[in-house]
Protein backbone atom coordinates (compact mmCIF):
# COMPACT_ATOMS: atom_id res chain seq x y z
CA UNK A 1 0.00 0.00 0.00
CA UNK A 2 2.52 2.18 1.26
CA UNK A 3 4.44 1.24 -2.67
CA UNK A 4 1.16 2.05 -4.67
CA UNK A 5 1.23 5.51 -2.40
CA UNK A 6 4.78 6.37 -3.24
CA UNK A 7 4.13 6.08 -7.10
CA UNK A 8 1.00 7.62 -6.93
CA UNK A 9 2.86 10.39 -5.53
CA UNK A 10 5.49 10.82 -7.67
CA UNK A 11 3.10 10.76 -10.60
CA UNK A 12 1.50 13.73 -9.48
CA UNK A 13 4.80 15.73 -8.81
CA UNK A 14 5.92 14.73 -12.46
CA UNK A 15 2.43 16.01 -13.90
CA UNK A 16 3.05 19.27 -12.03
CA UNK A 17 5.42 21.24 -14.60
CA UNK A 18 8.99 22.48 -13.06
CA UNK A 19 7.66 26.37 -13.99
CA UNK A 20 4.75 26.34 -12.46
CA UNK A 21 5.76 24.37 -9.14
CA UNK A 22 9.43 26.89 -9.02
CA UNK A 23 8.43 29.84 -11.17
CA UNK A 24 6.43 32.68 -8.99
CA UNK A 25 3.71 34.43 -11.20
CA UNK A 26 3.96 31.51 -13.64
CA UNK A 27 1.37 28.84 -14.26
CA UNK A 28 0.50 26.49 -16.96
CA UNK A 29 -2.05 29.04 -18.14
CA UNK A 30 -1.11 32.73 -16.40
CA UNK A 31 1.85 34.97 -16.34
CA UNK A 32 1.55 37.65 -13.59
CA UNK A 33 3.01 41.06 -13.74
CA UNK A 34 2.89 43.89 -11.83
CA UNK A 35 3.40 47.41 -11.37
CA UNK A 36 3.21 50.12 -8.74
CA UNK A 37 1.95 53.44 -9.98
CA UNK A 38 0.68 56.95 -9.29
CA UNK A 39 -2.63 57.20 -10.16
CA UNK A 40 -3.88 60.38 -8.44
CA UNK A 41 -0.37 62.10 -7.59
CA UNK A 42 1.93 64.95 -8.55
CA UNK A 43 3.16 62.02 -11.75
CA UNK A 44 -0.28 60.82 -12.14
CA UNK A 45 -0.31 61.99 -16.14
CA UNK A 46 2.47 59.32 -16.42
CA UNK A 47 0.99 56.30 -14.65
CA UNK A 48 -2.79 56.38 -15.81
CA UNK A 49 -2.37 56.24 -19.49
CA UNK A 50 0.75 53.63 -19.08
CA UNK A 51 -1.58 51.33 -17.33
CA UNK A 52 -4.52 52.10 -19.91
CA UNK A 53 -1.56 51.16 -22.77
CA UNK A 54 0.00 48.37 -20.93
CA UNK A 55 -3.20 46.46 -20.43
CA UNK A 56 -4.26 46.92 -24.09
CA UNK A 57 -1.19 45.49 -24.99
CA UNK A 58 -1.96 42.58 -23.14
CA UNK A 59 -5.37 42.09 -24.11
CA UNK A 60 -4.14 42.04 -27.35
CA UNK A 61 -1.67 39.47 -27.51
CA UNK A 62 -3.61 37.45 -25.28
CA UNK A 63 -6.84 37.77 -27.38
CA UNK A 64 -3.80 36.22 -30.45
CA UNK A 65 -2.96 33.30 -27.87
CA UNK A 66 -0.55 34.27 -25.28
CA UNK A 67 2.49 33.69 -24.99
CA UNK A 68 3.64 30.35 -25.53
CA UNK A 69 -0.32 29.23 -24.17
CA UNK A 70 -0.30 31.55 -21.38
CA UNK A 71 -2.14 34.43 -20.50
CA UNK A 72 -0.63 38.17 -19.50
CA UNK A 73 -2.19 39.54 -16.41
CA UNK A 74 -1.25 42.90 -15.27
CA UNK A 75 -2.22 43.88 -11.97
CA UNK A 76 -1.39 47.55 -11.22
CA UNK A 77 -1.64 49.61 -7.33
CA UNK A 78 -1.37 52.60 -6.42
CA UNK A 79 0.81 54.70 -4.49
CA UNK A 80 -0.34 58.49 -4.95
CA UNK A 81 3.47 59.33 -5.41
CA UNK A 82 3.97 57.91 -1.31
CA UNK A 83 7.05 55.83 -0.85
CA UNK A 84 5.43 53.97 2.03
CA UNK A 85 2.57 52.89 -0.16
CA UNK A 86 4.92 52.03 -2.35
CA UNK A 87 6.49 49.58 -0.38
CA UNK A 88 2.87 48.57 0.81
CA UNK A 89 1.92 48.02 -3.17
CA UNK A 90 4.89 46.03 -4.04
CA UNK A 91 4.59 43.61 -1.06
CA UNK A 92 0.85 42.87 -2.22
CA UNK A 93 2.40 42.15 -5.50
CA UNK A 94 5.10 40.07 -4.78
CA UNK A 95 3.66 38.15 -1.52
CA UNK A 96 -0.09 38.35 -2.11
CA UNK A 97 -0.35 38.20 -5.93
CA UNK A 98 2.98 36.42 -6.40
CA UNK A 99 3.99 38.17 -9.57
CA UNK A 100 6.75 37.05 -11.60
CA UNK A 101 7.87 40.56 -13.03
CA UNK A 102 7.39 44.29 -12.63
CA UNK A 103 6.63 46.68 -15.67
CA UNK A 104 6.65 50.44 -15.38
CA UNK A 105 6.49 51.07 -12.13
CA UNK A 106 6.32 54.38 -11.35
CA UNK A 107 9.20 56.49 -9.52
CA UNK A 108 12.82 56.93 -8.52
CA UNK A 109 12.54 56.25 -4.67
CA UNK A 110 9.39 54.19 -5.07
CA UNK A 111 11.56 51.47 -7.22
CA UNK A 112 14.12 52.36 -4.73
CA UNK A 113 12.37 51.01 -1.78
CA UNK A 114 10.32 48.23 -3.61
CA UNK A 115 14.00 46.95 -4.65
CA UNK A 116 14.30 45.95 -1.06
CA UNK A 117 11.53 43.26 -1.41
CA UNK A 118 12.37 42.22 -4.69
CA UNK A 119 15.76 41.41 -4.99
CA UNK A 120 15.81 38.72 -2.51
CA UNK A 121 13.32 36.97 -4.57
CA UNK A 122 14.73 37.62 -8.06
CA UNK A 123 11.81 39.96 -9.40
CA UNK A 124 12.86 41.97 -12.27
CA UNK A 125 12.18 45.17 -12.82
CA UNK A 126 11.36 45.79 -16.24
CA UNK A 127 11.12 49.86 -17.75
CA UNK A 128 10.53 51.65 -14.45
CA UNK A 129 8.79 55.14 -15.17
CA UNK A 130 11.65 56.80 -14.20
CA UNK A 131 15.12 57.05 -15.53
CA UNK A 132 17.70 57.59 -12.60
CA UNK A 133 21.04 55.78 -12.52
CA UNK A 134 19.53 53.70 -8.85
CA UNK A 135 17.71 51.70 -11.42
CA UNK A 136 20.12 49.43 -12.69
CA UNK A 137 22.27 48.91 -9.09
CA UNK A 138 22.91 45.79 -8.05
CA UNK A 139 22.08 43.08 -8.57
CA UNK A 140 22.05 43.76 -12.06
CA UNK A 141 20.82 40.03 -12.69
CA UNK A 142 16.88 41.47 -12.41
CA UNK A 143 16.78 45.32 -12.99
CA UNK A 144 16.20 46.56 -16.46
CA UNK A 145 16.18 50.11 -17.47
CA UNK A 146 14.05 51.14 -20.28
CA UNK A 147 16.21 54.64 -21.35
CA UNK A 148 18.92 56.66 -20.84
CA UNK A 149 19.38 58.29 -17.27
CA UNK A 150 18.04 61.57 -16.22
CA UNK A 151 21.70 62.18 -15.06
CA UNK A 152 22.98 61.27 -19.14
CA UNK A 153 20.06 63.39 -20.19
CA UNK A 154 20.88 66.49 -18.39
CA UNK A 155 24.74 66.50 -19.04
CA UNK A 156 23.96 65.95 -22.91
CA UNK A 157 21.16 68.91 -22.45
CA UNK A 158 23.20 71.32 -20.68
CA UNK A 159 26.33 70.96 -23.12
CA UNK A 160 23.72 71.16 -26.31
CA UNK A 161 22.20 74.36 -25.01
CA UNK A 162 26.20 75.62 -24.39
CA UNK A 163 26.82 74.98 -28.16
CA UNK A 164 23.75 75.97 -29.39
CA UNK A 165 22.19 78.87 -27.07
CA UNK A 166 24.82 80.28 -25.33
CA UNK A 167 24.36 79.17 -22.16
CA UNK A 168 26.74 80.52 -19.65
CA UNK A 169 25.13 80.02 -16.04
CA UNK A 170 23.45 76.73 -14.96
CA UNK A 171 20.99 76.79 -12.34
CA UNK A 172 18.54 74.09 -10.91
CA UNK A 173 14.99 73.85 -9.66
CA UNK A 174 14.29 70.21 -7.95
CA UNK A 175 12.53 67.85 -5.44
CA UNK A 176 15.04 67.01 -3.43
CA UNK A 177 14.62 63.40 -3.72
CA UNK A 178 16.59 60.91 -5.62
CA UNK A 179 14.54 61.95 -9.02
CA UNK A 180 15.49 65.51 -8.32
CA UNK A 181 19.62 64.84 -6.98
CA UNK A 182 20.06 63.04 -10.10
CA UNK A 183 19.21 65.96 -12.74
CA UNK A 184 20.64 68.19 -9.97
CA UNK A 185 24.11 66.31 -9.96
CA UNK A 186 24.11 65.89 -14.08
CA UNK A 187 23.32 69.97 -14.57
CA UNK A 188 26.27 70.74 -11.61
CA UNK A 189 28.41 68.28 -12.93
CA UNK A 190 28.45 69.04 -16.49
CA UNK A 191 28.43 72.68 -15.96
CA UNK A 192 31.88 72.18 -14.27
CA UNK A 193 33.39 69.98 -17.33
CA UNK A 194 32.36 72.75 -19.70
CA UNK A 195 33.65 75.45 -17.36
CA UNK A 196 30.13 76.68 -17.15
CA UNK A 197 29.30 78.58 -13.48
CA UNK A 198 26.69 76.98 -11.98
CA UNK A 199 25.01 79.48 -9.97
CA UNK A 200 22.32 78.79 -7.44
CA UNK A 201 19.52 76.01 -6.97
CA UNK A 202 16.09 75.68 -5.35
CA UNK A 203 14.40 72.76 -3.98
CA UNK A 204 10.83 72.43 -3.31
CA UNK A 205 8.27 70.20 -1.84
CA UNK A 206 5.75 68.21 -4.29
CA UNK A 207 2.84 70.50 -3.18
CA UNK A 208 4.85 73.62 -3.63
CA UNK A 209 2.41 75.59 -6.07
CA UNK A 210 3.87 79.44 -5.70
CA UNK A 211 7.35 80.13 -7.47
CA UNK A 212 7.84 83.75 -7.68
CA UNK A 213 10.49 83.62 -4.90
CA UNK A 214 12.56 80.90 -5.96
CA UNK A 215 12.69 82.64 -9.69
CA UNK A 216 13.45 85.83 -8.15
CA UNK A 217 16.26 84.19 -6.94
CA UNK A 218 17.70 82.71 -9.63
CA UNK A 219 17.13 85.99 -11.66
CA UNK A 220 19.48 87.38 -9.23
CA UNK A 221 22.14 85.17 -9.91
CA UNK A 222 22.20 85.36 -13.46
CA UNK A 223 20.91 81.88 -14.11
CA UNK A 224 20.78 81.44 -18.23
CA UNK A 225 19.57 77.96 -17.90
CA UNK A 226 17.31 76.35 -15.77
CA UNK A 227 17.09 72.74 -15.19
CA UNK A 228 14.12 71.43 -13.38
CA UNK A 229 13.24 67.96 -11.90
CA UNK A 230 9.83 69.32 -10.63
CA UNK A 231 5.96 67.39 -11.06
CA UNK A 232 4.31 67.79 -14.24
CA UNK A 233 1.56 70.59 -12.59
CA UNK A 234 4.73 72.20 -10.93
CA UNK A 235 6.56 72.47 -14.35
CA UNK A 236 3.93 74.08 -16.40
CA UNK A 237 3.52 76.86 -13.16
CA UNK A 238 6.97 77.67 -13.08
CA UNK A 239 6.81 78.18 -16.85
CA UNK A 240 3.71 80.35 -16.68
CA UNK A 241 5.04 82.38 -13.55
CA UNK A 242 8.68 83.02 -15.39
CA UNK A 243 6.20 84.29 -18.40
CA UNK A 244 4.19 86.54 -16.36
CA UNK A 245 7.42 87.84 -14.18
CA UNK A 246 9.36 88.68 -18.17
CA UNK A 247 12.33 86.40 -17.80
CA UNK A 248 13.15 85.89 -21.35
CA UNK A 249 16.68 85.85 -20.91
CA UNK A 250 16.19 82.62 -18.84
CA UNK A 251 15.82 79.41 -21.18
CA UNK A 252 13.82 76.07 -19.01
CA UNK A 253 15.24 72.57 -19.44
CA UNK A 254 13.30 69.29 -17.72
CA UNK A 255 14.74 65.56 -18.34
CA UNK A 256 12.41 63.02 -19.79
CA UNK A 257 10.05 63.20 -16.51
CA UNK A 258 9.23 66.96 -17.85
CA UNK A 259 8.81 65.39 -21.39
CA UNK A 260 5.08 65.33 -21.86
CA UNK A 261 2.25 65.83 -24.18
CA UNK A 262 0.57 67.47 -21.20
CA UNK A 263 2.99 70.40 -21.27
CA UNK A 264 3.28 71.45 -24.34
CA UNK A 265 -0.35 71.38 -25.06
CA UNK A 266 -0.63 74.13 -22.24
CA UNK A 267 -3.33 77.24 -24.22
CA UNK A 268 -1.99 80.69 -24.63
CA UNK A 269 1.36 79.78 -25.05
CA UNK A 270 2.47 79.67 -21.32
CA UNK A 271 5.07 76.70 -22.23
CA UNK A 272 6.39 77.93 -25.32
CA UNK A 273 9.98 77.68 -25.68
CA UNK A 274 10.60 74.86 -22.55
CA UNK A 275 13.45 72.12 -23.93
CA UNK A 276 13.59 68.67 -22.68
CA UNK A 277 16.11 65.77 -22.41
CA UNK A 278 15.05 62.61 -22.92
CA UNK A 279 15.39 58.88 -23.75
CA UNK A 280 12.81 59.26 -26.73
CA UNK A 281 10.98 60.92 -29.62
CA UNK A 282 7.99 62.87 -28.87
CA UNK A 283 4.66 60.86 -30.69
CA UNK A 284 2.99 63.43 -32.41
CA UNK A 285 5.46 64.16 -34.86
CA UNK A 286 5.53 60.65 -36.40
CA UNK A 287 1.79 60.44 -36.06
CA UNK A 288 1.88 59.53 -40.14
CA UNK A 289 4.11 56.18 -39.73
CA UNK A 290 2.14 53.33 -40.84
CA UNK A 291 2.77 51.69 -37.09
CA UNK A 292 2.62 54.42 -34.82
CA UNK A 293 -0.95 55.41 -36.68
CA UNK A 294 -2.28 52.45 -36.36
CA UNK A 295 -1.35 52.06 -32.49
CA UNK A 296 -2.96 55.79 -32.08
CA UNK A 297 -5.85 54.78 -33.77
CA UNK A 298 -6.52 51.29 -31.68
CA UNK A 299 -5.63 53.39 -28.47
CA UNK A 300 -8.06 56.07 -29.06
CA UNK A 301 -10.67 53.94 -30.21
CA UNK A 302 -10.52 51.54 -26.93
CA UNK A 303 -9.84 54.76 -24.19
CA UNK A 304 -12.24 57.40 -26.51
CA UNK A 305 -9.24 59.52 -25.69
CA UNK A 306 -8.10 62.14 -28.78
CA UNK A 307 -4.38 61.36 -28.37
CA UNK A 308 -2.34 59.11 -26.51
CA UNK A 309 -0.24 61.19 -24.63
CA UNK A 310 3.46 60.32 -22.99
CA UNK A 311 2.75 57.82 -20.41
CA UNK A 312 0.89 55.66 -22.82
CA UNK A 313 3.92 55.70 -25.23
CA UNK A 314 6.29 54.87 -22.35
CA UNK A 315 3.71 51.98 -21.25
CA UNK A 316 3.40 50.28 -24.61
CA UNK A 317 6.71 50.45 -24.86
CA UNK A 318 7.13 48.88 -21.81
CA UNK A 319 4.82 46.17 -22.27
CA UNK A 320 6.60 45.15 -26.23
CA UNK A 321 9.93 44.96 -24.71
CA UNK A 322 8.65 42.39 -21.60
CA UNK A 323 6.16 40.04 -24.11
CA UNK A 324 9.45 39.99 -26.65
CA UNK A 325 11.38 39.02 -23.69
CA UNK A 326 8.81 36.46 -22.64
CA UNK A 327 8.26 35.42 -26.21
CA UNK A 328 11.93 35.00 -26.54
CA UNK A 329 12.27 33.09 -22.97
CA UNK A 330 10.52 29.93 -24.17
CA UNK A 331 7.72 27.60 -22.76
CA UNK A 332 9.89 26.95 -19.94
CA UNK A 333 9.65 30.52 -18.58
CA UNK A 334 12.31 30.89 -15.24
CA UNK A 335 13.64 34.21 -14.47
CA UNK A 336 17.18 32.75 -15.57
CA UNK A 337 16.11 32.49 -19.02
CA UNK A 338 13.65 35.43 -18.70
CA UNK A 339 17.41 36.94 -18.04
CA UNK A 340 18.89 35.22 -21.08
CA UNK A 341 16.17 36.67 -23.47
CA UNK A 342 16.38 40.34 -21.91
CA UNK A 343 19.85 40.29 -23.06
CA UNK A 344 19.27 38.92 -26.19
CA UNK A 345 16.94 41.91 -27.40
CA UNK A 346 17.70 43.88 -30.38
CA UNK A 347 14.69 45.86 -32.02
CA UNK A 348 13.24 49.06 -33.32
CA UNK A 349 10.78 50.43 -31.29
CA UNK A 350 8.70 52.50 -33.69
CA UNK A 351 6.12 53.48 -31.28
CA UNK A 352 9.01 54.92 -28.38
CA UNK A 353 11.11 55.82 -32.07
CA UNK A 354 14.51 54.67 -30.24
CA UNK A 355 17.02 51.62 -30.94
CA UNK A 356 16.80 48.66 -28.34
CA UNK A 357 19.79 46.78 -27.96
CA UNK A 358 20.74 44.76 -24.53
CA UNK A 359 23.20 42.53 -23.89
CA UNK A 360 25.08 40.61 -20.82
CA UNK A 361 25.78 43.65 -18.59
CA UNK A 362 24.00 46.29 -20.68
CA UNK A 363 20.67 46.50 -19.50
CA UNK A 364 19.69 49.97 -20.31
CA UNK A 365 17.08 49.26 -23.19
CA UNK A 366 17.37 52.27 -25.44
CA UNK A 367 20.48 54.68 -24.64
CA UNK A 368 20.21 57.41 -27.33
CA UNK A 369 18.82 61.25 -25.65
CA UNK A 370 17.00 63.41 -27.64
CA UNK A 371 16.42 67.25 -26.96
CA UNK A 372 12.86 68.46 -27.88
CA UNK A 373 11.66 71.86 -27.52
CA UNK A 374 8.15 73.10 -27.49
CA UNK A 375 7.07 74.83 -30.37
CA UNK A 376 3.39 75.88 -31.53
CA UNK A 377 2.07 73.69 -28.91
CA UNK A 378 4.05 70.57 -29.82
CA UNK A 379 7.59 68.86 -28.80
CA UNK A 380 9.34 69.25 -31.99
CA UNK A 381 13.03 67.07 -31.81
CA UNK A 382 15.96 68.86 -32.54
CA UNK A 383 18.78 66.70 -31.65
CA UNK A 384 19.75 62.76 -31.35
CA UNK A 385 23.00 61.63 -29.80
CA UNK A 386 23.95 58.59 -31.80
Amino acid sequence: MKKLFALAATATLLAISPVSAETQGVSDTEIVIGGHHDLQGIFAAFSVPAVKAIQLYFDKINAEGGVHGRMLKYIAEDHGYQVPKAVQAANKLINRDKVFAMLSSLGTPHNIAAFKLMDPKGIPNISPLTAARQMLQDPLDSHYAGTATYYDQMRTGVKWMKDNKGTTTVCTMFLPTDFGKEIQLGSKEEAAELGLKYAAETTHKPDDADFAGALGKLKAAGCDLVTMALGVRQTITVLATAKKMGLTNMNFMGASASFHTVIAKVPGGLTEGFYAASGWQDLEARAGEPEVAAWIKTFTEATGEKFPGTGALLGRSGAELIVRALQAAGKDLTHESFQTAMESMSFEDKIAGTTVKMGPGDHVAADAVFISQIDGGSWKTLYASE
